[in-house]
């Protein structure tokens, strides 16, 4: 994947985490860099377990928001 394509898989995907997340968000241009780093992720993790969601960008965007989600909720729990 390009590097273009994951900037703007990583913003689809912070911005879906952040309406996911409620609360959460560190506003759009934060949830944009939280999408691309949750995409680096999940792009490691999920393979590793094992998980496949979807084909081509569908899949990208699932994982991506996926990871970012993740990322959202622990740094939820860290600024608490």
């Amino acid at each position: 994947m390009g590097i273009i394509a994951a900037l703007i898989i990583g913003g689809i995907a912070g911005w879906l985490a952040g309406q996911i997340v409620r609360g959460a968000g560190f506003g759009l241009i934060g949830n944009i860099v939280i999408g691309i780093i949750g995409a680096l992720l999940a792009g490691w993790l999920l393979p590793q377990l094992g998980v496949s969601l979807g084909v081509g960008w569908v899949r990208d965007i699932i994982n991506a928001t996926i990871g970012a989600v993740i990322i959202l909720v622990i740094l939820s729990l860290i600024k608490r």
